[in-house]
């Protein structure tokens, strides 16, 4: 069907237009005198247009959009339960809007892994700072423990970072409790006189029933010296075994230890002659039996005291105004007042959070160098002790 410039209606066209003509005049019945609403080349146009559109609507309709927000909620989950670093989650969050949304849902936030949050002292900012709340905001327990930690050790804020703590604590966080046990233990953020050895041993315990390796040695050496329980050495010495034994069952769980069984089966506590204390198993006495533990290699740390100990480097390896760290490297906690920590009464060259760090620290350096000192005294006017700790093997510590 042609018009008068030539031009051809397609015939869908056509019959709509003859519709519309006898709709608007019931006595025209000739189509063809009825001038088009429109040029045929612009009908054209958009008719292709029309069928380009349909075409991606039927044949090209992005199927993620039609997956319900709780399906993508719970993929979300288990990438964020398993990144390896903060990139990982942060790439997901800009791929599109919608997961941009989605991956700040409570349920992502508390799922997540420690790497995911795993921010670097050097990196340290306001916006670090508020990555790293998100979390905690979200109930992840270790995002409460490791901010509560950053907060009462490294930004000084001690009510805000012992709060933290708890939540995590409250949560059955072993860590968090043992954490708490080492401030009650040293009167953290007050004076002497706040210290609550009762309330430590405590926490200590339930540490300890939950398999925290460090709260069953600290609890041990306890129960060894009367300190803050009533003494019994036999049960003290039930738990420092049982620390023992977990501590090797965990190097040995994992797949690629390669860990012989002649280097933590026999251990000769003589080759290191310079330290007093010896134990009563012979030179090939067994490891577990002794407080110095099994030669394995050292846990990894935590990420909260890997952050402090590369916080406290950066500034010198001090917390300023005197302060000491804890000797052992891979625990990162300071001192809130002088003369909060222990030192060992053999050299009085290190001091010590508690007891667990003291064993860890000698069986990786400090058995090659303590030395007795003839004399040692306190520098300055500190609040502590001077009377000297009783007990077996490593655990001998001074008040300083």
């Amino acid at each position: 069907m042609r018009t008068r410039r030539g031009l051809s209606y397609p015939i869908e066209a056509a019959v709509n237009a003859c519709d519309r003509g006898a709709g608007k005049r019931k006595t025209t019945t000739n189509c063809k005198r009825r001038e088009p609403d429109f040029a045929a080349g612009e009908y054209l146009v958009r008719r292709k247009k029309n069928r380009l559109i349909s075409t991606q609507k039927t044949g090209g309709t992005d199927l993620f959009d039609s997956l319900p927000d709780d399906l993508v909620i719970s993929i979300l989950c288990k990438l964020s339960s398993s990144a390896s670093c903060p990139t990982d989650f942060i790439n997901v969050s800009l791929t599109c809007k919608r997961l941009n949304g989605l991956v700040l849902h409570p349920l992502v936030l508390a799922k997540a892994s420690p790497k995911t949050f795993a921010v670097k002292a050097k990196n340290w900012s306001d916006s670090a700072h508020r990555f790293l709340k998100l979390f905690a905001d979200a109930g992840n327990v270790e995002a409460c423990y490791t901010l509560g930690m950053i907060r009462f050790y490294c930004l000084q804020n001690r009510g805000s970072g012992a709060s933290l703590m708890a939540k995590a604590a409250i949560s059955s966080y072993a860590p968090a409790l043992y954490s708490l046990a080492v401030v009650q233990f040293n009167g953290s953020g007050g004076s002497k006189s706040d210290k609550d050895l009762r309330a430590g041993v405590a926490l200590c315990a339930r540490a300890a029933f939950l398999g925290h390796i460090d709260a069953l040695r600290e609890l041990g050496h306890c129960l060894q010296d009367g300190y803050g329980v009533r003494q019994n050495v036999t049960e003290g010495r039930r738990f420092l075994v049982q620390a023992n034994a977990r501590e090797l069952a965990f190097v040995l769980s994992k797949p690629n230890s390669g860990l012989p069984a002649r280097t933590w089966l026999t251990w000769n506590p003589r080759a290191y002659s310079n330290h007093r204390h010896l134990t009563g198993n012979g030179p090939n006495g067994c490891p577990l039996l002794s407080d110095f533990g099994c030669n394995v290699p050292a846990p990894e740390s935590h990420p909260a005291s890997r952050f402090m100990t590369e916080w406290f480097a950066t500034r010198g390896g001090s917390a300023g105004c005197g302060l000491r760290l804890c000797s052992h490297i891979g625990c990162g906690r300071s001192e809130t007042r002088k003369h909060e920590f222990r030192r060992c009464s053999v050299c009085g060259a290190v001091n010590y959070c508690s007891r667990a760090c003291q064993a860890l620290d000698w069986k990786l350096r400090h058995k090659e160098e303590c030395a007795p000192a003839e004399r040692w005294v306190d520098e300055g006017d500190g609040d502590g002790d001077e009377g000297g700790v009783d007990g077996d093997d490593d655990d001998v510590m001074i008040e300083s």
